[in-house]
């Protein structure tokens, strides 16, 4: 394979990374499908930064209206989850409903229940609450892109390690459809992530949203090991979106 196609091949998985991770036109592409979708999640962090670029403009663009730091930051939320038709949102709410379930099978009954339950009302919320209280905290424009760009990058990368550490808990599903990615490409996520972050952000406030996503890995993955036997698309949108509440929350007190 030469420069060309390799660039190419990278560009597919970077398309498919999109494709599965948000609501962007990227099927108007002409870039070749990608046979094995695991191969893609080296650009997760890459899918998770773009979004919070989208949300760092739209509160950019309000906040030169006038807009009050709260209101900015509803704002930019609304951008963000319309990027992604709340995909990790709703993974949030359905884990936090499973939880209530007594055996694994009840849990992943419920997880695939589209009615919402109590927690998951009450995790929506809490998820809402604590990313704008964040970004209303940080409100100078300039730093609310660069920590939700990083701090997007890092929440897509504890799905990553999840998935590269835990098998499907079901043979169907999104994540069962994906596939597992090696530890290999697991790593590059790592390095990508760490990148982007480096490039915003202190050198140990970077290291701070790497951890920030390896602690959300760890305790999401033991729950559902433990409640689950194994990880689900709710499971990663679960982990994504508490590692974002997180790594905004580190940037504020740093």
């Amino acid at each position: 394979m030469n420069a060309a196609e390799m660039l190419r091949q990278r560009l597919a998985e970077l398309a498919a990374a999109f494709a599965l991770l948000t609501r962007l036109p990227v099927h108007r592409l002409s870039l070749p499908r990608v046979t094995v979708p695991a191969e893609a999640v080296w650009a997760y962090p890459v899918v998770g930064a773009a979004v919070g670029a989208i949300g760092g403009a739209v509160y950019w663009i309000t906040h030169s209206l006038s807009c009050p730091p709260a209101l900015a930051a509803l704002c930019a939320l609304v951008a963000m989850i319309l990027a992604t038709g709340a995909l990790h949102e709703d993974g949030l709410a359905d884990f936090a409903d499973g939880l209530a379930g007594d055996t694994k099978e009840r849990s992943l009954s419920i997880m695939r229940d589209h009615q919402i339950g109590t927690f998951g009302v009450i995790a929506l919320m809490l998820s809402l609450a604590m990313r704008t209280t964040a970004i209303t905290l940080i409100a100078e424009p300039r730093a609310v892109m660069a920590a939700l760009i990083a701090a997007d990058a890092a929440s897509r990368l504890s799905a990553v390690l999840i998935m590269a550490a835990l098998p499907p808990a079901r043979r169907d599903g999104l994540s069962a459809s994906v596939g597992s990615p090696t530890a290999g490409l697991a790593a590059i996520a790592l390095g990508v992530t760490f990148v982007i972050a480096w490039l915003l952000l202190p050198f140990g406030v970077a290291l701070l949203l790497i951890a920030s996503a390896g602690v959300s890995a760890i305790v999401l993955g033991r729950v559902a090991l433990q409640r689950l036997g194994g990880q689900t698309g709710d499971v990663l949108g679960a982990s994504s979106q508490i590692c974002e509440c997180l790594a905004l929350i580190l940037l504020v007190v740093a």
